[in-house]
């Protein structure tokens, strides 16, 4: 199953997250926010050290730059993609 496969989202704070659960949500902005905590780049522009990691993680998803991938087990893999940068 992948992000562009699914049909239904998340709606919370108006916005609308193309996952299929809450929970996958959590799972995935956790899992990000854990990459951005080792050193992975934001895809947004963001200080943080105004902003926590979790809520860089969360806009990330709501903008559609983080795709997963969920397999048969129970492992899901989250990948960023890549962004060019605009200064």
């Amino acid at each position: 199953m992948s992000i562009a496969s699914e049909k239904t989202v998340v709606e919370t704070n108006g916005h609308r997250l193309p996952v299929d659960s809450i929970y996958r949500l959590i799972i995935i902005a956790g899992i990000r926010s854990k990459q951005l905590q080792r050193g992975s780049q934001p895809r947004i522009v963001a200080d943080p050290l105004k902003r926590k990691y979790t809520s860089i993680a969360l806009e990330e998803i709501r903008q559609g730059l983080v795709t997963f991938t969920v397999s048969n087990q129970v492992a899901v893999e989250v990948n960023a993609k890549p962004q060019s940068t605009v200064l």
